[in-house]
Parts: structure tokens; C-alpha cells; sequence
């Protein structure tokens, strides 16, 4: 059978199983539409964090970027597992115990001010909204190349999808369906990783194969992989791919954004309510950081063979080029998506890939790596129809828990809890879901017109939640006298500058965005860390300013920090 037959038959089998678990775990009332009525085991709910949080970015982009950024690539791996050690240890138990499953929600109780929650509502719309485009871009780049259409169209298949499951079933059908998402998600990840490694170096282990010699009949037998890398990118005018070309403060600061933008995500800290006690969350949080690793740790690997490979599929076993009547199947299959590009440059049929003038591969989209390093390294059609399944169950998971978010802030937190306080419960789930129909017609929008590669995408919305969740969550924990005017104006100040930042460099003036022109020589991409310093600054300041929060709150704020009995804290 052909690629594109299996890619069905697979893709195919996976959404009847997801659509299945949707509709046998639907949604009956609000409590299970926001968090499963909070039943869920620890292990199975570790499996849905991690299916949650490894998102197109993880599973599409990140080896992506690796394989073509190297060592810089590597703040991507670093920033979102630390983020996730901390949002374990300091965040999710304690929200859990304050008892308030949406981080509006907790803003808006802790700071004792509708503003405060109406901001919060704001920002969480907005993060979701950056992070969303990233994965409906990720939907796109996966169907356009197996269903053999544009990327645009790839964008809107996907679009219908998500918003089917994700209104029927509500977090009660997003758990369970990411739990069977994260099965196929690894299972699709593993599988070429180990095939290549054995192809190429003779290990089994991926991880073990990244720091091996080459295995004979394979170009370069002998050298060391990383080596043979680095030697090919010195010869063909490419980054070096073992030294990092970003200044040492940009690597920190994308790092950091990442780290705590991680804790500040909304759509990861509403996973801590499903489960039945604070223990289990902890719990939850272990296991997911175990499944998470499954793939972290696989990454650098993939991405070194994928280089590797695709310099010697283009340019031949003597990196002298190879003729374009005579290339690979899957050169031609990615030109039909616009994601790779071909141009004959000095006329003589032959393709070229360089960093330099020489280079006739003038488009090769970081995003297509993932995706097709099965093809190029010429594994079966069915690991390649798997990866895909693989790269839409990555997409997809992150996708609806990221519309619940934005359905819940503004059904629950805005309606509800401000503008309407009377509707009844089946109102609430119906306003629910016509937010959640909204958010996905503008997220497609920009899934066709995205600001950037996909994990540069979500990279931004990492930065924004980084200045403006993480101190107001942080210090509504951890400094109980921090007041409302103190928090609200931290969070306005970090997120109107991040966003102006990102704004001005990517939108308004692109051609200014480098090096010379970064305030401190940090990126948009790492410009959340600042934002964060600038709001918990200004925080600090004016609560200085305007005297302490009164003392029913800071005796609440005691009372999670220091347990006195379970859920204590929410009865107050």
C-alpha cells in the first residue's frame, strides 16, 4: 500500500478511537465540562498533562529547530521541562488547595477585585490565542502533506476536527482522549527514532545513537555522527552545529520565558483539578514528567539524523549535489505543500543545499523535519502514515485544552463570575461553547497566517504568560501582603510591554529585528523574562505605595501554604 492509503487507514483508526472516547465520556454538566467532576487517576492524568503539554511545538517543531539551530536550539528542550519541574513543585498544589480551577479564577479571589479577574481573563485569552495558532499551523503542515493539498486547507480540516471533539466532550472528553493521544503520540516518535539509529549507528537506543560513530554503508562510517555534522555545516557555509551562535544573556532570557511561562500556562495548571486529592496532583505531576521525557529526551537524537540525512539525500554521498530528475520520492511529495523549494540556480539539473550562495533548496521549512525524516531516511510507508497520526494527536491534544481555556474564561470567569452572574448552569455550558467555536475561527485565521515558524509561535505566547501570570500567581502564593492594585498594575505593565515588544519586532519593523537593535541584545522570543522582572518591579512598588492586603486575605493565603487539614483553604 501506498503512503497516502495507510496515512488514512492510521490517521483514520486514531480519530474514530478519540471520537469514540468523546462521545462514551460526553460531557453532562459544567463540573464535568471544566475538570471530569475531578475523578480521574493520577497515572492516566499524567499521561493527558503530557499529551497536553507536548504540543505541535514539541512533537513537530522542536526537532526542527534543533536540526537546524544546533546548540541554540537546545533552550527550546531546556526551558520547557525545567518550567514543568517547577510548575509541579511551587504552583499546582497550591492552587489546587486554594480550590479554583481557572488561573482567572484565582487572580480574581486572591486580589479580591473583579479588575484584577477581568485582566486575568484578558491575558489568558490572549496566551491561548498565540499558543492556538501555533498548533492549528501544526494541523496544517501534517494534513497538507498527506492529504496532498495546500497548507491553508490542511488548516481548515483541521480546524472542524478540534472543535468537534472539543465541544461535545468538554475536559471530561479531553482527558480521556489525550490519554489515548499520548500513546499514539510517543508510539509515533519512538518508532523511527530507534529504526534510524539502528540504520545509521547500530544502537538501538536513539539517545545512545546521538553520540555513536557512523555505521558502515552509510556516508561518513567511522566518524563520530556529531562530528560528521559539524564537518558537513563548516563545508557547506552552515551554522556550526555543536557551538551556539546566540549571545549568552538571549539563551538565558528565552530560557527563563520558557521556564516560567511554563507555570503561568493556563491550560497546564486547570489539569491539577481532575484528579481526586492535593497528593494525587503531585503525583499527577511526577508522572508526567516521566512521559514528558519519553520524547524531551528522544528530540536532540531525531534531529541530528535528520540533518544528517537530508544533507546527504540532497547533496549526494559526495555532497556534490544529486540530480533533480533523479530525486528522492519525498523531495517531490513536500514541494506539493509550498514547504520545501527547489530553484536551479547555475542550470545543471542538480540540487544543492548550503548556508551560502550555492543554495538551491531555497525554501526547507523547519517544520516539515519531524515529518519527513521517515521518508528521507526511506523507512516502511506505515512509520511514516504513524508519525503523522502522531503529529495531529500532538496537535490536537494541545488544541482543545487550549479552547477549553479560553471557552471556560469566558463563560465562567467573564460571564459568569462578572457580567452575569444569574445564568444557570446549561447557560454557561451553551456560552461555553459558542466561545469555543469563535476562538477556533480566529486561531485558523492565524494558523494560515502565522507570525512565525511554530515554536517561535508558541515561544511568544511562553513570553506573554511569563509577564504577566507567573508574579501574580507567584506572590499571591508566596507573599501574602502583596494587594490588588499592586498585582494589577505588575500585570498590565508586563504584558503591555511584552507584547509591544514582540509587536513592534515581528510586525511593525521586521527588518530591525537583530542583534544590534534587542533592548540588552535579547530576543522577542526571550523578552517575556523581562517582562516578568518589569511586573513583579512594578508590583512590589506600588503595593509599597498603596499599603498591605487586608487581613482576610492574608490569613487565606496563610491558611494554603500551611495546611490545616485537606481543602481548608476553600471553605473560607
Amino acid at each position: 500500500m501506498d503512503i497516502k492509503t495507510l496515512t488514512f487507514i492510521i490517521v483514520g483508526l486514531t480519530f474514530a478511537l478519540y471520537i469514540a472516547i468523546a462521545i462514551w465520556s460526553r460531557a453532562g454538566s459544567t463540573s464535568d465540562f471544566y475538570v471530569a467532576s475531578g475523578g480521574v487517576h493520577p497515572v492516566l492524568n499524567g499521561m493527558a498533562t503530557a499529551a497536553d503539554w507536548m504540543s505541535a511545538a514539541s512533537f513537530i517543531s522542536m526537532a526542527g529547530i534543533i536540526a537546524f539551530a544546533g546548540y541554540d536550539g537546545s533552550v527550546y528542550l531546556m526551558g520547557w521541562t525545567g518550567g514543568y519541574v517547577l510548575l509541579a513543585l511551587c504552583l499546582a498544589p497550591y492552587l489546587r488547595k486554594f480550590g479554583k480551577f481557572t488561573v482567572p479564577d484565582f487572580i480574581g479571589d486572591r486580589y479580591y477585585s473583579q479588575t484584577a479577574r477581568t485582566i486575568a481573563v484578558i491575558c489568558a485569552i490572549l496566551i491561548s490565542f498565540v499558543y492556538i495558532a501555533g498548533q492549528m499551523r501544526g494541523v496544517g503542515v501534517v494534513f497538507s502533506r498527506f492529504l496532498e493539498v495546500d497548507i491553508s486547507t490542511g488548516v481548515y480540516i483541521g480546524a472542524v476536527i478540534v472543535f468537534f471533539y472539543t465541544v461535545l466532550g468538554g475536559m471530561k472528553g479531553i482527558t480521556y482522549t489525550q490519554v489515548a493521544q499520548y500513546v499514539v503520540l510517543a508510539f509515533a516518535y519512538l518508532v523511527p527514532a530507534v529504526f534510524i539509529s539502528f540504520y545509521m549507528t547500530g544502537h538501538i537506543l536513539p539517545q545512545t545513537g546521538f553520540g555513536a560513530t557512523i555505521a558502515e554503508g552509510v556516508p561518513g562510517s567511522g566518524e563520530y555522527l556529531l562530528q560528521r555534522l559539524d564537518g558537513l555545516s563548516a563545508e557547506l557555509g552552515l551554522a556550526t552545529y555543536t557551538e551556539g551562535a546566540r549571545a549568552t544573556i538571549d539563551v538565558f532570557a528565552i530560557t527563563f520565558a520558557l521556564m516560567v511561562g511554563t507555570a503561568g500556562l493556563p491550560h497546564v495548571i486547570v489539569r491539577f483539578f481532575t484528579v481526586p486529592k492535593v497528593s494525587d496532583a503531585r503525583l499527577s505531576a511526577g508522572w508526567a514528567l516521566v512521559f514528558i521525557s519519553v520524547v524531551y529526551l528522544t528530540a536532540p537524537s531525531i534531529a541530528a539524523f535528520a540533518k544528517t540525512n537530508l544533507i546527504n539525500t540532497i547533496n549526494g554521498p559526495d555532497q556534490q549535489g544529486v540530480a533533480y530528475e533523479a530525486a528522492p520520492g519525498w523531495v517531490k511529495n513536500w514541494e506539493k505543500t509550498g514547504l520545501l523549494k527547489w530553484e536551479d540556480k547555475n542550470q545543471d539539473g542538480n540540487m544543492f543545499y548550503s548556508g551560502d550562495e550555492r543554495n538551491e533548496m531555497v525554501t526547507v521549512d523547519r517544520d516539515i523535519m519531524v515529518l519527513a525524516n521517515p521518508e528521507i531516511a526511506n523507512l516502511p510507508a506505515w512509520v511514516v502514515a504513524l508519525v503523522a497520526a502522531g503529529g495531529v494527536a500532538a496537535a490536537l491534544s494541545t488544541s482543545a485544552g487550549l479552547l477549553l481555556v479560553i471557552s471556560t474564561s469566558i463563560s465562567h470567569d467573564l460571564l459568569k463570575r462578572t457580567l452575569t452572574p444569574n445564568i444557570t448552569d446549561r447557560q454557561e455550558l451553551f456560552w461555553a461553547r459558542v466561545a469555543a467555536g469563535i476562538a477556533i475561527a480566529l486561531s485558523t485565521w492565524f494558523g494560515i497566517n502565522p507570525p512565525g515558524f511554530v515554536a517561535q509561535v508558541v515561544a511568544f505566547a511562553f513570553g506573554l504568560a511569563a509577564a504577566s501570570f507567573f508574579p501574580a500567581i507567584i506572590m499571591g502564593i508566596f507573599y501574602k501582603r502583596m494587594n490588588s492594585t499592586g498585582a494589577i498594575a505588575g500585570m498590565l505593565v508586563g504584558i503591555v510591554f511584552t507584547l509591544g515588544y514582540i509587536i513592534f519586532f515581528k510586525f511593525v519593523s521586521p527588518e530591525l529585528n537583530t542583534p544590534d537593535n534587542w533592548l540588552l541584545k535579547i530576543s522577542p522570543e526571550g523578552i517575556g523574562t523581562v517582562g516578568m522582572l518589569l511586573n513583579f518591579v512594578v508590583a512590589y512598588v506600588v503595593h509599597k505605595a498603596t499599603g498591605d492586603a487586608p487581613q482576610a486575605t492574608q490569613d487565606l493565603v496563610e491558611s494554603i501554604r500551611y495546611p490545616r487539614g485537606a481543602g481548608g483553604a476553600s471553605h473560607h
